[in-house]
């Protein structure tokens, strides 16, 4: 009954990650311009259909296999051999839990490139990007990995999922480069076309990230589901809040674009920890997220790199914070808690190693991509918009939405057509 118990509740908590691309593509979808709305939940569903197909032939491999000196796994493809012991599940559904986060991971990056690179580049890169997620993985969540060993905690993946997707996100927008007229000078054209959908997929997220964290105790019995869940609703309401405020007093209105990125920002920081602190702890942590992905947003226009749905200043800036506040926050061995450094030291290490894991796999593969002239569409194709030129279709048909509307409302004022 454990066995079966503990089966269902992985499995229903997988799910809930899984779903949690469905917020990726709307998401993404309402923060970038309408003629690029199919092009960007096609590369979500490319980290999917191939992100889920890598990782079973060897991803979980290289995760959970037998580790070599902590550094990758060497048995388990093809979701057959030996597996480290993990979890008191079988082997597939723990593979389907995993491959859930997974695909989050490489769905980060996807919004950092979007309305400028191509598909099939994209591709190659979601390959690339799922096996060396699943390395860095392995050196945290294998028993046998050097970071385990050294005492890093990442309950739930500031570090393994969103550390690595911010910072390879940070490296793909960089070598990519920004959207033609971003940083040109004048009014910024660039608008989100559909803010309530992002707001949408936004919830979708949220309510996905009770499994993510809620779902990473691997166990139906265990008695940190609870706290965990509680730390997760405070951190991402915090930030949510604390992010308002600061764009309020800044800018003079409350801006729905940091209000979206401040809950996502308070759910990437607690997930470390959302295991090992207290509510006063997540509460703090959420906060301070909100002004940190508000500081981040800043510092990527600062360095002209172009992230159109913020994907460095949520993930990579706050899964760092997140990584090193289980240092300070943890009840047990946390700095702030009496528990010295040592805790500290090691999620620094591990955080650092990660992020440069991240952004140094991600640069050399765009950076390949860039020097044979296959990283971006052309100046063209980027004007007319990628559903039309790669997808062969709008996402929008604008005559069969205002095709009921009368020609004119009033004398004189027409409804554009």
């Amino acid at each position: 009954m454990t066995a079966a118990l503990n089966t269902v509740w992985v499995i229903f908590a997988g799910t809930l990650v899984f779903f949690m691309e469905g917020g990726f593509a709307l998401l993404e979808a309402g923060l970038v311009q309408a003629k690029n709305t199919l092009s960007i939940v096609m590369k979500v569903l490319a980290d999917v259909t191939v992100g889920s197909l890598v990782y079973g032939i060897a991803g979980f491999a290289l995760m959970y296999g037998l580790s070599r000196n902590g550094w990758i796994g060497t048995s388990g493809f093809f979701l057959s051999g030996h597996f480290a012991p993990v979890a008191q599940v079988p082997i597939p559904v723990l593979w389907f839990f995993e491959m859930a986060f997974a695909v989050a991971a490489i769905s980060i990056v996807s919004g950092a490139v979007s309305e400028r690179m191509r598909f099939g580049s994209y591709l190659v890169f979601v390959v690339v990007g799922i096996l060396a997620y699943s390395v860095s993985g392995h050196w945290v969540w294998n028993p046998g990995g050097w970071l385990a060993k050294l005492g890093m905690e990442d309950f739930a993946g500031s570090a393994v999922v969103h550390t690595f997707g911010g910072f390879a996100a940070l490296a793909a927008a960089w070598l990519v480069g920004p959207r033609r007229g971003r940083f040109e000078g004048g009014e910024n054209p660039f608008r989100p076309s559909n803010l309530p959908l992002a707001f949408v997929g936004t919830f979708i997220l949220w309510f996905g990230w009770f499994g993510f964290n809620g779902g990473s105790t691997l166990s139906a019995f265990s008695p940190l589901i609870g706290p965990v869940v509680v730390n997760t609703m405070v951190a991402a309401a915090a930030g949510g809040l604390v992010a308002i405020a600061v764009t309020r007093v800044q800018q003079g209105v409350y801006d729905p674009t940091m209000a979206i990125n401040g809950v996502l920002a308070g759910l990437v920081a607690i997930t470390a920890g959302c295991a090992y602190v207290d509510t006063a702890g997540a509460l703090a942590i959420g906060a301070v997220a909100g002004i940190l992905v508000v500081l981040g947003t800043g510092w990527l226009e600062q360095w002209k790199v172009d992230d159109p749905v913020g994907a460095f200043p949520v993930h990579g800036v706050n899964g760092v914070f997140g990584t090193l506040a289980v240092g300070l926050f943890a009840v047990k061995g946390g700095l702030f808690y009496g528990g010295g450094i040592h805790l500290l030291a090691a999620q620094l290490v591990g955080c650092g190693a990660i992020a440069a894991w991240g952004f140094l796999v991600t640069a050399a593969t765009l950076g390949a991509m860039r020097a044979f002239g296959v990283a971006r569409v052309s100046a063209e194709e980027e004007a007319e918009g990628l559903d039309l030129r790669l997808h062969g279709q709008h996402a929008y048909h604008r005559g069969s939405v205002f095709s009921h509307l009368p020609e004119a409302t009033s004398p004189g004022r027409t409804v554009a057509h």
